[in-house]
């Protein structure tokens, strides 16, 4: 019998009522809970910002065999002993997939190296295209760029594989829309990391990135570098599940019409998982 898939859903705040805190990302907890060998722990950060987490300083050292990282601070969300951590943590194999969103929401993550060098922002760690740094969502006035607008919450976009398709996306085709999604590139100095996917934008019809690829390499484990967490929300599932009170854009109903289409996006979460444990997709 194989070992489980020990699966951490980690996000980079204490637990903060009015924010993205775990405890929305519920239907991605459940989604991996039910499938067959899958062990999953959900949990915010436990220290205050600047000082160390007692699982993110250790990752290295546990049995953990992927993390899915929820950017979702506003710049103090990893301090540098736990970047190392996380750092060793892929260096032996384990899997991660990183995800943020707008502007500099998650910017933490610039730190991290290696995946994190795959995520733009808007005052740190510019997307080296200077032709890419322009506004695209143009109603959320106070969010500039990145903010590519792919959709309202709730509703959802068509993606496009880029090359060959991934095996992440594998019978995908649709996920999670949101108003303003971040910017993610394959860096050049890791030659493992590539673009996997990308989308379009409903305002400007910029084509962007939603998804980098790190194969399994000499540098680690397999990564992917996620364009924002809302992939992976449960508002941008089923907006009836709430979101903080600083969200102002109005919900879509999108996968309420179509339930073959959330039915693509559960089919991503399984994917990432095996994928991200080195298991057949």
């Amino acid at each position: 019998m194989a070992e489980p898939i020990r699966i951490l859903l980690q996000t980079t705040i204490p637990h903060t009522e009015d924010d993205w805190h775990i405890g929305r990302f519920s239907k991605l907890r459940d989604r991996l809970a039910a499938m067959e060998g899958v062990e999953v722990t959900a949990r915010n950060r436990e220290a205050p910002p600047g000082q160390t987490d007692p699982v993110l300083g250790s990752l290295d050292a546990s049995d953990f065999d992927e993390m899915w990282l929820f950017a979702v601070d506003s710049g103090d969300g990893l301090n540098g002993e736990e970047c190392a951590a996380i750092g060793r943590f892929r260096t032996r194999g384990g899997g991660l997939m990183v995800t943020r969103d707008h502007m500099d929401l998650g910017c933490s993550v610039c730190t991290l190296g290696g995946v994190g060098d795959a995520h733009y922002f808007h005052s740190k760690h510019l997307d080296p295209d200077p032709s890419r740094r322009a506004r695209d969502d143009q109603a959320t006035r106070d969010i500039d760029w990145p903010n590519y607008h792919s959709g309202a919450n709730g509703d959802f976009q068509q993606v496009q594989p880029v090359g060959e398709r991934h095996p992440v996306f594998e019978g995908v085709s649709r996920l999670p829309a949101h108003p303003h999604e971040g910017a993610v590139g394959a860096p050049a100095e890791h030659p493992s990391a590539h673009v996997i996917a990308t989308g379009v934008s409903r305002t400007t019809g910029r084509l962007f990135n939603i998804a980098v690829a790190f194969e399994p390499s000499d540098e680690g484990g397999p990564a992917v570098a996620e364009s924002t967490f809302h992939h992976f929300a449960d508002y941008n599932l089923d907006p009836a599940m709430g979101c903080p009170s600083f969200v102002s854009e109005p919900p879509g109903d999108g996968f309420r019409r179509d339930p073959a289409a959330l039915a693509e996006t559960h089919r991503y979460f399984e994917n990432l998982a095996h994928w991200l444990a080195g298991r057949p997709v």
